[in-house]
């Protein structure tokens, strides 16, 4: 749970800390502003993918089942700035599905916490396997990371691509081919 009180402080700190004066008009209430969007930013902290990827539907099909280009926002560990893009998930199905809004929660869920896109794109690809326990997962995450736009190497407009493959992904070039094939379409 996002601790208000010390966000107001550390943003006040914050403020000091690179010559400005949090007393100023503009400023003054930026440390609550702040800490407010943090609720909203982070809210996958306190939340399970497990709430979502356990609703399920019976179904017969036992091809691939894929949803693409869903926007995610989230922020890099290791300087709290922005990383943003698109999440393309397919699954295997053994005899049940997910609602179709399930998936684009499930990114939602680890998109909301601070940490490196490499561990959210295995993350989202663990969850779906233990909860929604599908034949076979693959999920990959195109992003551009703010990191390396507006500081650093200011490299805008390039992006990074993970992949995770879980069950019948792992070694199935075939089914690997449909899922890229599919993503393009």
């Amino acid at each position: 749970m996002v601790n208000q009180k010390k966000i107001e402080e550390a943003v006040k700190l914050f403020l000091e800390g690179i010559g400005e004066d949090a007393a100023r008009e503009g400023l003054v209430e930026t440390p609550e502003r702040i800490a407010r969007m943090c609720t909203e930013l982070f809210a996958g902290m306190d939340e399970s993918a497990k709430t979502h990827l356990t609703k399920t539907f019976s179904s017969d099909n036992n091809d691939i089942v894929l949803e693409k280009d869903i926007t995610f926002y989230s922020f890099c560990e290791h300087h709290l700035l922005p990383f943003y893009g698109k999440a393309h998930i397919a699954y295997v199905p053994d005899g049940k599905v997910a609602g179709i809004s399930k998936l684009a929660r499930t990114v939602e869920v680890y998109a909301k916490r601070p940490q490196i896109q490499e561990q959210m794109t295995a993350q989202i690809a663990e969850a779906i396997m233990e909860y929604l326990k599908p034949k076979g997962v693959m999920v990959m995450l195109e992003a551009e990371h703010m990191c390396m736009t507006m500081r650093g190497v200011k490299k805008p407009g390039s992006k990074t691509v993970t992949i995770a493959k879980k069950g019948c992904f792992e070694k199935d070039t075939l089914l690997q081919d449909n899922f890229f094939r599919m993503i393009k379409d």
